[in-house]
């Protein structure tokens, strides 16, 4: 939206430099995908254009969640590799997910510098490291390392439909009839 937002419900300068600078948050590169993807499929309701969204989020989690666990297949080094890749791995994944809710957010027409989006952004937080801690679950569990990269892809994977299909729900609602918590509960 071109709209300018009252300072009381625009993201406080805090919050919007933590989001860039610590998990790198470009809301420019959301306002191009979603310019694209309106370009590109101009004839489709929303929801469609959000699926799509969706569905490349989703094969691309799928990928960063076998890519996670990968480091644990190499014999002595592994299991070092894997904290390294876990940091790095967990803060794609999380960024994806933002990136999906906040396009989503855009494409209902939801201005994405507003405070109210904030919130949202803590549930997708939260919700991706649920997900990204799975595979440690079936390492905890003993099972072969292979379990664990298809555990962690396949949680991934799932975290990327669930958040995107929680955010269409939430963001083709009209604004009165949701409440503040609705998409971290629905998520």
């Amino acid at each position: 939206m071109t709209t300018e937002l009252a300072p009381s419900k625009r993201q406080s300068r805090m919050t919007d430099d933590f989001f860039y600078f610590f998990l790198r948050l470009r809301k420019d590169r959301i306002r191009k995908v979603v310019a694209d993807i309106n370009a590109r499929f101009p004839e489709e309701p929303v929801e469609h254009r959000a699926r799509r969204l969706i569905e490349d989020q989703t094969q691309l989690s799928l990928l960063g969640g076998l890519i996670l666990d990968l480091p644990t297949m190499i014999p002595g080094i592994g299991h070092a590799l894997k904290i390294i890749g876990f940091v790095g791995g967990t803060s794609a994944l999380v960024r994806m997910h933002l990136y999906l809710i906040l396009q989503i957010a855009l494409l209902y027409g939801k201005d994405i510098d507003e405070q109210a989006r904030v919130p949202e952004m803590v549930a997708v937080v939260a919700g991706t490291s649920l997900a990204v801690g799975a595979p440690f679950l079936a390492e905890v569990l003993g099972l072969h390392p292979l379990v664990s990269m298809v555990t962690g892809s396949l949680a991934a994977l799932s975290m990327s439909r669930l958040i995107g299909e929680s955010a269409i729900r939430y963001y083709s609602q009209p604004q009165d009839t949701r409440g503040d918590a609705a998409l971290a509960a629905s998520i």
